[in-house]
């Protein structure tokens, strides 16, 4: 049974740090490209970072700088460091693996307010 399991999302204030942690078990970690989405309430899930079987990372501009993804095999885990936060951060965010077929998260909210 695949599972992946999203933790360490909270309340921040803005200007403020989470790290967020996927931890999965089923899967080939090793050999699986993964990635962080999110979605905010009202508007569609979008890509936040990427990291390949390979170590690669892409982010999308909005996070570039601020967050960095990272992955450690031996504990079949993916992070997401997350820095100087912004109120539009706000939203669930969800790790993704495929490797042949697709695996979601079921999501941690991440809010950044004052």
């Amino acid at each position: 049974q695949v599972r992946l399991v999203e933790s360490g999302g909270g309340l921040v204030q803005p200007g403020g740090s989470l790290r967020l942690s996927c931890t999965t078990s089923g899967i080939i970690f090793s050999m699986s490209n993964m990635a962080w989405y999110r979605q905010a309430p009202g508007k569609e899930r979008e890509l936040v970072a990427t990291i390949s079987s390979g170590g690669s990372t892409n982010y999308a501009d909005s996070v570039k700088g601020r967050f960095a993804i990272s992955r450690d095999n031996h504990k079949n885990t993916m992070y997401l460091q997350m820095n100087t936060l912004k109120p539009q951060d706000t939203a669930i965010y969800y790790c993704r693996a495929e490797r042949f077929r697709t695996y979601w998260g079921q999501g941690t909210q991440v809010t950044v307010s004052s």
